[in-house]
């Protein structure tokens, strides 16, 4: 669960120049930044709490970092940004939701943002809102817990 799989799509974003280096704010207890030309699952790794996470820790760490590898100086994803992040690292949930009316109310509501930016609080929002309304998590539901 360390997100390697997606890293290649992640460090395309950075070597097209669409995230910056000082992605997000930093304060005084962060180490070194890490490059965003560095694997996911290695900047997973190199965070020592995680080290011991659960999956469900790694999941978020995943896409804090995500966010973060993504957003612009201000700690910020642009909606062009946040459209292909959607279309590249979330497509298994968002595939087949184009003409669903709430999907499209999402989507309406990204380009009616007047600051055309999201912060990471309303990215989550948003990846959470497309998970529920997805038919991957009817799928997921119907999966039988094997023990």
């Amino acid at each position: 669960m360390c997100g390697c799989t997606h890293s290649a799509q992640n460090q395309a974003l950075h070597l097209e120049g669409e995230p910056n280096a000082s992605a997000a704010p930093t304060t005084t207890s962060e180490p070194k930044k890490m490059s965003k030309s560095i694997p996911i699952c290695k900047q997973l790794a190199s965070i020592k709490a995680l080290g011991k996470g659960s999956d469900l820790e790694k999941s978020m760490a995943t896409a804090a970092l995500i966010f973060r590898n993504s957003s612009d100086t201000d700690g910020k994803l642009g909606k062009t940004t946040a459209k292909h992040l959607l279309q590249t690292q979330f497509k298994n949930f968002t595939e087949g939701q184009e003409t669903k009316p709430k999907y499209k109310d999402l989507l309406s509501e990204l380009d009616e943002n007047t600051e055309n930016k999201l912060d990471f609080e309303d990215f989550m929002i948003l990846l959470l809102s497309i998970t529920v309304m997805s038919d991957l998590l009817q799928n997921i539901w119907s999966v039988k817990n094997i023990k």
